[in-house]
């Protein structure tokens, strides 16, 4: 059975569909699901990241409006984002795996190449003192990310 959380992930990709943004009340969406507005923060803030493809525009005031946006942007865009910004203080496990299911979706990996990967930077995979994994994953994930730059900028596509 799912939980909660999976429930109100799944209404909001539902709702949103093919659409590149949703503006929703978060107190209705609580009312909605009987549950407290932190519940429907929590969602946004673990499943609606920028490593899963997603941002979020919320505004003070109005029934506290909040805006899913899908971001849409070149692969080439989307590497040199995360190679810049998301890996650079390393690297955990889950915002690894929200990246590789990124890039999956994106069709940059297949999912058995995205599955390979998620293995590979496990902390089980990584031997290494735990003060060190993030900065290791975080190392890998970058090679892996300016490989998969390099062939899209040469005009070679990943997946067909």
């Amino acid at each position: 059975m799912a939980n909660i959380s999976d429930l109100i992930e799944a209404f909001l990709l539902n709702t949103l569909g093919d659409d590149d943004s949703l503006s929703i009340s978060r107190n209705e969406l609580a009312n909605y699901f009987s549950c407290a507005p932190s519940q429907i923060n929590y969602v946004l803030s673990t499943r609606f990241t920028p490593e899963r493809g997603y941002a979020i525009e919320s505004r003070r005031g109005g029934g506290g409006f909040i805006t899913v946006v899908r971001i849409n942007q070149p692969p080439h865009e989307m590497l040199e984002e995360l190679i810049g910004h998301t890996i650079a203080e390393g690297l955990s496990y889950n915002r690894a795996c929200q990246i590789l299911d990124r890039m999956e979706a994106e069709e940059l990996l297949s999912g058995n190449e995205a599955q390979i990967l998620k293995v590979v930077l496990s902390d089980k995979a990584l031997v290494a003192p735990t003060l060190a994994k993030d900065g290791l994953r975080a190392s890998i994930m970058k090679s892996v990310l300016l490989y998969l730059l390099k062939i899209t900028e040469d005009g070679v596509q990943p997946r067909n």
